[in-house]
């Protein structure tokens, strides 16, 4: 029998399946002590997650969220989630086919920036909040890719840049609201929130606080000066993979459980987040609630980064070549399955640093089957977006760090001809592929020039430096660009594995011969 379809809201919560969890606790207690900007799915599967199962054991009430949208295309879900009272769908998928719907009530305010920055600048310089949290994606931090120093030159910025907040000019982005909330605290001798980033970047703690400072310093010297020491901006590293929700998550969220939401969010079952434990003025007992508290964020960031973001984009355009459209196709092909295990065991883990608590070989396996859950659906599409944010930070650092220990680099230099020959903007039938890219009209524009050119895509210093000028690294990538243009995506990853099998045969043949070397000199 169809169930009768409940729209979320705070009234409704008693009538939901009891199928469905939903918060214990009561929402009209509940404080907003930090105000987060970026209330996408990414940030709805992390950290208001932790925070519900915080209250839901009765904790941290002084917590809530207050959800911030800084960008037109924000309205959106700010309008969703005011019009569900903050409530949303958390809905895990399960490789064997189990949905676990949970509604999540840690977001207890909402803000749109655009048609409230000066209400949003008193909402962060107010005495409740005492953390401010960022998903506002790798690009969002306006890192110069080759120098690491803030781009004063982005247009987004150039408005905030010149206003003066002090004399009641608005913000108009995250840095300004931020840097403007933070100027008023220091003007009245009053203590300065945490900035908590929870973006894919390597040490993004202290890239916010590098970019915001600099950002802050063209404007007001001191106040850059009042940052640096006594602003409080922990490293931390978040992994669960969130897709972007579809239509058909949403129908048969009501179809299957009875729940109307405008915007659930859908994730795997997998779930970490290692935090520095480094903060200002208090925060939650985020260890209670399954975050690990650490010292040292680097070691599991960059396992991260360089394990599962980069083998993301090892799949994501040789995947599409290839064909395929989602994630766990790709995952479920024992070729590239083959070609992942290697670039991670290979190439990525030599770079890594010892990870405490961790067996490497276990995670890496565990990356393939996160990757091969039919459920989650993860399209490529998605993991083929904002390369240029993604290839320098994820997998640029891994080239290098291997051509310094003359280490190995095929399969890097292989992904990184395939996103070029992915940005030509035209797959191996012939059908057009839709770039998506901050950088698009400059990546495609260097693609094309492939032809001519063949190391024109890597000539971009701001994205690879000056790789085109290592002839070890460029060799590998022509190598790699031309197999792709000549053979395609699939024929080429079989001509690596046969590559790699010789490999190993003449390890095996070596090591062998060396046991009876030492066999003979035993006798």
């Amino acid at each position: 029998m169809p169930l009768s379809p409940v729209a979320l809201s705070s009234q409704t919560l008693g009538a939901l399946d009891d199928r469905v969890g939903r918060p214990a606790y009561d929402r009209t207690q509940v404080r907003a002590g930090i105000v987060h900007f970026g209330v996408g799915g990414f940030h709805r599967a992390h950290e208001a997650m932790y925070l519900d199962r915080l209250m839901n054991d009765g904790r941290a009430l002084e917590w809530g969220i207050c959800g911030v949208g800084a960008l037109p295309h924000d309205r959106r879900i700010i309008d969703t989630l005011r019009a569900q009272d903050g409530l949303y769908t958390l809905v895990v998928k399960h490789p064997d086919g189990r949905r676990e719907p949970r509604v999540i009530g840690s977001i207890v305010e909402t803000m749109f920036a655009p048609d409230e920055p000066a209400a949003v600048v008193d909402r962060l310089a107010g005495e409740e909040t005492r953390i401010v949290s960022t998903t506002i994606t790798e690009g969002g931090y306006l890192v110069n890719q080759v120098t690491g120093e803030f781009d004063a030159e982005d247009p987004s910025i150039q408005a905030d840049l010149a206003a003066d907040f002090a004399g009641g000019d608005s913000p108009t982005t995250v840095f300004g609201f931020i840097v403007a909330a933070l100027d008023r605290r220091r003007r009245e001798g009053r203590e300065p929130f945490t900035v908590m980033s929870c973006d894919n970047l390597p040490d993004n703690g202290d890239v916010a606080k590098r970019m915001m400072c600099a950002f802050a310093r063209l404007k007001d010297p001191a106040l850059a000066d009042w940052m640096e020491s006594e602003v409080a901006f922990p490293n931390c590293m978040v992994d669960r993979i969130t897709p972007v929700t579809t239509a058909e998550d949403i129908e048969r969220l009501e179809s299957e459980f009875g729940v109307r939401d405008g915007w659930p969010v859908v994730c795997e079952p997998f779930e970490q987040w290692v935090l520095e434990d480094h903060f200002g003025p208090g925060r939650p007992p985020f260890e209670d609630a399954g975050v690990q508290m650490v010292g040292d964020v680097v070691p599991y960031e960059l396992m991260k980064l360089r394990l599962l973001n980069a083998s993301h984009q090892a799949l994501c355009y040789l995947g599409y070549l290839s064909g395929y459209r989602y994630a766990h196709e790709v995952c479920q092909d024992p070729l590239f399955v083959e070609f992942l295990l290697a670039y991670m065991e290979r190439e990525g883990t030599p770079t890594l640093p010892e990870v405490p608590g961790v067996d490497l070989d276990r995670y890496r396996h565990q990356l393939i089957e996160r990757f091969a859950n039919p459920e989650v659906r993860d399209t490529l599409a998605r993991l083929c977006a904002e390369s240029s944010d993604r290839i320098p930070k994820w997998l640029v650092p891994v080239i290098r760090a291997n051509l310094h220990a003359g280490g190995e680099i095929d399969r890097s230099a292989l992904v990184v001809a395939s996103w070029a020959r992915y940005a030509e903007g035209v797959d191996e039938k012939g059908g057009p592929i839709e770039v998506v890219d901050r950088l698009k009209d400059r990546v495609m524009a260097a693609a094309a020039r492939q032809g001519d050119d063949p190391l024109a895509f890597i000539r971009d210093r701001d994205l690879f430096g000056d790789m085109a000028d290592d002839e070890r690294f460029a060799a590998a990538y022509t190598a790699a660009l031309d197999a792709l243009h000549r053979k395609g995506a699939r024929a080429t990853l079989e001509a690596h594995a046969e590559k790699d099998a010789q490999k190993d045969a003449q390890k095996d043949a070596e090591k062998d011969a060396e046991k009876g070397r030492e066999g003979v000199e035993e006798s």
